[in-house]
């Protein structure tokens, strides 16, 4: 096949041992039904597609490949054909990482907290755009797929956090509360992914250093307790460094309180026709404005 003649030339086997996992990889490794059929399917057919990894000495770190990799170990293979790639900057190697994953599956269909981690290389200024469209062309091509068209980005003078928006159909203020999820300790990621904690708790916590973070999981994990609405305003309006009894006291229980209704005039002015979400996103933001005026006074 065309596809053969053009990478087999640049396609080694390396020893699965060798290998190191990319550090703090975003993306959630199959598990179940789905890694047993790849686990057969590589007893059976081998590897179709080369890994891509990145040497390091006499090791390597895997760029694009992990399932393929776990599933490779546990079907009892020695050596995995990869394609290697040298000297890649941080940024560069992370496009890697993430371009990969968007190439087989959707953006909706990833957690939030791999959503967070897709958007924030779209978000960082210090990765270069014509690399980021080099190495996603390539990723293309070893995947069997069309070569997206990059578009002029600098012809675009909409604000970065809405032209990303646009890309994902999110707004501007829902892809500024994804790209703050970067910001939590990886067992919170987890409780956002799996619905223990809502994405707007998780963005509140994620504004807290991540010394006090580690200390209301262990707080909440050690009393089985829950992480309210109520507590993790607390916690940001806390003055000084959290201390354990502290966190304790805020996640204790009160009271259901009354909600409060935005009065029809108020949204017959300012939220006229507009998507709940979004009516949420302003209020959300309006809020945490004139709370920080107020306490700055």
């Amino acid at each position: 096949m065309k596809k053969d003649n053009m990478y087999m030339a640049g396609i080694v086997e390396i020893p699965v041992n060798k290998i190191n996992p990319f550090p703090n990889h975003p993306f959630r490794l199959y598990q179940g039904e789905r890694l047993d059929d790849l686990v057969e399917s590589i007893k059976e057919h081998g590897i179709m597609n080369p890994v891509i990894v990145l040497r390091q000495g006499t090791e390597y770190e895997m760029l694009s490949g992990h399932n393929r990799w776990n599933a490779a170990m546990l079907a009892g293979l020695k050596k995995i054909p990869a394609i290697v790639k040298e000297k890649l900057s941080k940024e560069e190697a992370y496009v890697y990482v993430i371009e990969t994953n968007l190439m087989q599956r959707s953006f909706a269909d990833l957690t939030p907290s791999e959503k967070a981690a897709v958007l924030k290389v779209r978000y960082d200024k210090e990765a270069c755009q014509g690399k980021r469209n080099d190495i996603i062309a390539e990723i293309a091509r070893l995947e069997g797929k069309e070569v997206p068209e990059t578009s002029d980005i600098g012809s675009k003078k909409m604000h970065t956090r809405d032209r990303i928006g646009k890309d994902y159909d999110l707004s501007g203020s829902s892809v500024a509360r994804l790209l703050k999820l970067n910001d939590l300790i990886v067992p919170f990621k987890d409780w956002v992914d799996m619905g223990v904690l809502t994405e707007k708790i998780g963005v509140q916590l994620a504004f807290l250093p991540q010394s006090e973070q580690k200390l209301i999981f262990r707080v909440v994990r050690a009393d089985k307790s829950k992480i309210t609405v109520a507590a993790v305003i607390k916690f940001r309006s806390h003055s000084g460094e959290l201390t354990e009894g502290a966190v304790r006291k805020y996640l204790r229980t009160e009271p259901k309180k009354k909600g409060y209704k935005v009065p029809a005039k108020i949204v017959e002015k300012y939220f006229q026709g507009m998507d709940p979400n979004a009516v949420d996103d302003i209020v959300e933001q309006a809020l945490e404005i004139w709370f920080k005026n107020e306490k700055n006074r």
